[in-house]
Formats: C-alpha cells, structure tokens, sequence
C-alpha cells in the first residue's frame, strides 16, 4: 500500500512539473554575436500555446539604438496536433563598431518574469549583403530558372531632424554660452539612417558656424554615438555631432546660418524577401535652423572693459605665516570656476618698499564637459618682507570679475595676514652692493678742491720751440 502511494506521488508530482513547464512555455532569444555596421541586433520573445497579451518594455543597449519592433505568429498541424506560436521581435540598430556587452535583463510576459544572461556583440564595418546560395536552390525546385523580377524599393518617411541648439538666447560680453550641433532620431522611427563622412562634412561646415567675434572652446566630440533624450514630451536618441562654448568679444549679435549635413538613408523593400536584399542606399540632406544669441554691454564700471565675466571662487596658500625681514616666501592666488579660464588675467599688485614681489608663475587647467567650461588658473608668487610688522596680503592681492548670475561685480582677495619680525632691510640693497674699484681708492685722495680748467702753457711753448727749429733748419738749408 506505502509502495503504491509512493508511485502515485511520484508521478504525480511528474506530471506537475511537465504542465508547469508546458504552461510556461516562454521564452528569449538575442541576436547573433557579430553583425555589420548595416545590420540589426535584435531580442526576441516567443511564447507557445498562448497569446501574448502584454509585455514590459526591452532594455537599453549601450552602443544601439532602438528601431521599432516586430510581431509573428505562425501555427502547425503535424498528426492531427495543432500547435502555434506568437514572437514580438525589438530591433536595435548599432550606432558604432566595437565590443558591446548585454548585460543580464529581465521581463514580464504575461504576468510572469523571463531572465536573459546577455552576451557580448561585436559590431564590425558594414558588410556586404549577398544574395544566398540556398535561393537558386528554391529557383530550380519551383521551376523559376527565368530571371527573378527586380525588387522595388519605396522611400519612407523619416521620424528625425537636425538642430543647433544654445543654452542661452542673450549674454553679456564676455559670458560664455554653449552650442550644440546634432542629429536626433525618434524611437518611432522606421527608416534606416546612417551618418555619411561626418567629419569631413563638420569640417566644411564649421568654416560657416564660427563667429569671428568670440572666442572658442571646442568640446572635441571624437566619435559620434547615441543619448536618450526627451524633446516636447516625445524621445529621441540624440547624436552629438559639435560642441562648444563661445565668449562674445564685443556687442556683436551672434548669428549661426543654416548648414546642411547629408545622411545615409535607406529605401526599403516594398516586397521584402528572406533572400533578397531588403533595402538600398540612398542620400537624405538635413538642414539647421538659423540662430542668433543677442550680447549685451555689461553695466557701468572703471575695468568693465578689463575684467572676467563668470562665477569664480578663490583658494589661496602660503608656505609661512611668521618671518623674519630678509627671508622669503611663497604665496598662491588660485581663481577658480565656470567662465572663460583662459581669458583670466593675474591680480595687478601695487609696488611699495614694504614686501618685494617677483612676477609670478602660472598654472592653467581647463576642463570642458556637460555642456560647460570649468577650471581654474593659479599664480604662484615669491615675496620678500623688507619691513617688520603685520601685513593684511588682501592689500595686495585682489581681483575683481562681473558675475553674470547675479549682475554684479565682485572681488576676490586674500583673508591671510602675515607677521614680519627682524630688522629693516630697506637699505640693504644699496649697502650689498659692489661699487668697485673706483671707490676704494676714495680715503687714499686729496679733500683739496681742484680747478677743473686744464693749464695749457706747456703745449704751446712747445709748439713755440718746435716751429722755430724748423724755420732755423730751412734758413741753412736754402744759405748753402
């Protein structure tokens, strides 16, 4: 009886599980390892015996973008068994060649959670498409040795468009705004699009975009790859093509023209088969609209034509806060912030006797991403106190910017004091210093004043002497 119940269990608990596994009959397939530039990646679900009523979204793929997704269904009967199946497919497009990695996934499929591994997929150059050996085969066996009728492509309407875009419509002089330059992809799209010779196309193109009066800092966008981003509620995926932010030199409105940038744009098959070509290449020309971002004068000041517009913040160091006359020091005025760093110019120090300055050294760095121009730029002083006493170092070092957020001016300048000891060096210049043998002959020399006429008696006695000798010798000559 224990043995029958035992057996009973067992195959009951079998049949258990090859219902559950027959009820949960779902699942995921990814795309193959390696695809051409040209080509798609795609994730697919299947499930059997069931309909697909609702799913959850696929994921993100670094390095591609999504094109829209496909729906099948097919059905069999094989020994009076019906059998059928329905596959939603995504497609992705690959945005650049390289190794991308699928990360592990998951998603629900009516109501019930699908896991996925990932893989890596590598994405090589464009590859040729050739029509496959296997549709001859077919050709013979239906009897179609005849040529095939050309394939007709059809043009479809494209979800995407290419901008220039600011983050500012109006600065002051001196303020610096950035510019975006790229092509935006919606998700809904459904015609195949590829860049064409980006960077020869931007070179040409940047000779029409940069104003001649700002100055340029080039965000140096090397390889052109896809962001997700929401444009009016809708999303898209966003090339960035050129990037930089510009600094008004003078009141000159700056305006940006419309350019053109060609893309590669794919007709698609009306007809579309398993062994023919499904799509072939066409040109498309996208255009920007025109932009212009309005300067304005910065408000009255003595330096307003001198100084730095952006938001800077100071950090100051020095190697000594007590020492003596005499000794030396070292000092660093660091400005640092988001503005134009190149364009900062070192604080202007006044010259008394008290501590002796030398021009200094500087230090630059600027960083550029996220849309801005931040860094800093550091003046490394060398100082020597000449006079005992407390000196405040903000009164010599200070330097004043406008600051766009707030439309004010400001001053940066030192909170460091510092406290001389020691004897006054003042003259320690001149006491130290060499003057030569000229003047160590001075207590070896007559205190007695001295006419500084020159007696010339001697000289013309002489002459006297020398020209009546000659007078004598020319009488003798000429009596003999």
């Amino acid at each position: 009886m224990r043995k029958s119940s035992l057996k009973f269990l067992v195959i009951t608990f079998i049949l258990s599980l090859s219902f559950a596994a027959k009820a949960q009959d779902i699942e995921i397939q990814l795309g193959p390892d390696q695809i051409g530039l040209n080509e798609v990646f795609y994730i697919k679900v299947t499930i059997k015996e069931a309909n697909l009523k609702n799913y959850s979204d696929f994921p993100q793929i670094d390095g591609f973008a999504k094109r829209g997704t496909n729906s099948s269904s097919s059905s069999s009967n094989i020994n009076g068994r019906m059998t059928r199946e329905q596959s939603i497919i995504q497609v992705y497009m690959p945005l650049e060649e390289g190794s991308f990695t699928i990360p592990a996934f998951t998603i629900e499929v009516n109501g019930k959670t699908l896991s996925s591994p990932g893989k890596t997929v590598k994405v090589t150059p464009p590859v040729e498409r050739r029509q496959d050996t296997f549709d001859s085969f077919f050709n013979r066996r239906r009897g179609r040795n005849r040529p095939s009728k050309p394939a007709e492509f059809v043009d479809v309407k494209e979800d995407a468009f290419l901008a220039l875009t600011t983050d500012k419509d109006e600065v002051y002089v001196g303020e610096g705004f950035t510019v975006l330059f790229a092509f935006y992809v919606a998700d809904a799209n459904r015609a195949p699009l590829q860049f064409h010779e980006p960077g020869k196309q931007l070179s040409n193109i940047l000779k029409e975009l940069r104003p001649e009066s700002c100055w340029e800092e080039d965000f140096k966008i090397e390889n052109i790859y896809g962001e997700r981003v929401n444009v009016g509620g809708k999303t898209y995926t966003r090339y960035k093509i050129y990037q930089a932010s510009y600094y008004p030199l003078n009141l000159e409105t700056v305006n940006f023209p419309s350019v053109p940038f060609e893309m590669i744009k794919y007709r698609v098959a009306k007809s579309p088969s398993y062994f023919g070509r499904d799509r072939q290449e066409d040109f498309k020309t996208f255009y920007s609209q025109e932009k212009s971002v309005k300067v304005k004068a910065l408000p009255p000041h003595p330096l307003k034509d001198a100084v730095a517009v952006g938001v800077f913040e100071l950090d100051e160091k020095i190697d000594k806060l007590s020492l003596e006359t005499g000794t030396n020091f070292t000092y660093d005025f660091n400005i640092y912030g988001e503005g134009n760093i190149a364009g900062i110019s070192s604080p202007v120090i006044p010259v008394d006797k008290q501590i002796d300055f030398y021009p200094p050294n500087s230090v630059q760095d600027v960083n550029r991403g996220n849309g801005r121009v931040t860094g800093s730029k550091k003046y490394n002083y060398y100082g020597i106190p000449n006079e005992p006493g407390k000196y405040d170092m903000k009164d010599y070092f200070s330097w004043i910017f406008f600051n766009p957020e707030t439309a004010t001016y400001d001053t940066l300048q030192s909170q460091i004091q510092i406290e001389v000891t020691g004897e006054s060096k003042k003259n320690v210049n001149l006491s130290s210093t060499d003057l030569g043998s000229f003047y160590d002959d001075l207590d070896s020399e007559s205190n007695n004043l001295m006419n500084l006429r020159e007696d010339k008696t001697p000289m013309v006695l002489a002459n006297v002497l020398i020209i009546a000798m000659l007078a004598g010798a020319g009488f003798m000559f000429f009596k003999k």
